[in-house]
Formats: C-alpha cells, structure tokens, sequence
C-alpha cells in the first residue's frame, strides 16, 4: 500500500505564491509519474501538472508559465510551486502518483486527500 500526504494548501491574494508538497510513502520501487489535478467546486478534477521519471513536463495551458512542478527522488515527492496565483486558481488540489511496488508490478495509481487553496481578488 501507499500513501501520498501533501501539504502546503492555504489562502493567499492575488498576484502570491504557495507552494505544494506531496510525500510518497509504503511499499515503493519507483513512481514513473507523479502529478498534480484539482478540482473547483462544480467543477470536473483537471490535470495541473505532470513530471515523468525522465524528467519530461506536461502542464495545463492555464498554468503555463506560472506553475512549476518538481520532484526530489530520493524523498519521493513532488512540488508544485504556484507564482502570480489568480482567483480561478482557487480549488481543492490533489497529487497523484503512478507508483510500481516491486520490479514485477504493474504501476498502480494512487490519490492524496487534497489540500485547499484559495485565491482573493
């Protein structure tokens, strides 16, 4: 089993920064991919950010440039640092985490429980 805890949420004005912490922990061998969704209230949950294994990015158009996600391996975490946040930014966020438990495993995908950010205008 694992469990990925994150950290970092909060309320900030527009134009500020946060930054997202998720920690993976449990019976890991590697994790391939590691990301970031949210969900605004009436809202479907919606990819932020990816981070391959190799280091290749993947980022929502609405982030782009503002957003920036990081991993450090040996912690198995990931970052999002989130700069000139805006009110639409305003959501519950999630990691995820595609996480392989032995070398014979398939990955296997995995949730945090969210953490809230929130933007004022």
């Amino acid at each position: 089993q694992v469990q990925l805890v994150e950290s970092g949420g909060g309320l900030v004005q527009a134009g500020g920064s946060l930054r997202l912490s998720c920690a993976a922990s449990g019976s890991i061998f590697s994790i391939p991919v590691m990301g970031w969704y949210r969900q605004a209230p009436g809202k479907q949950r919606e990819l932020v950010a990816l981070l391959l294994s190799g280091g290749s990015t993947n980022y929502a158009d609405s982030v782009k440039g503002r957003f920036t996600i990081s991993r450090d391996n040996a912690k198995n975490t990931v970052y999002l640092q989130m700069n000139s946040l805006k009110p639409e930014d305003t959501a519950v966020y999630y990691c995820n985490a595609h996480v392989v438990a032995r070398i014979t495993a398939p990955p296997l995908n995995y949730w945090g429980q969210g953490t809230q950010v929130t933007v004022s205008s």
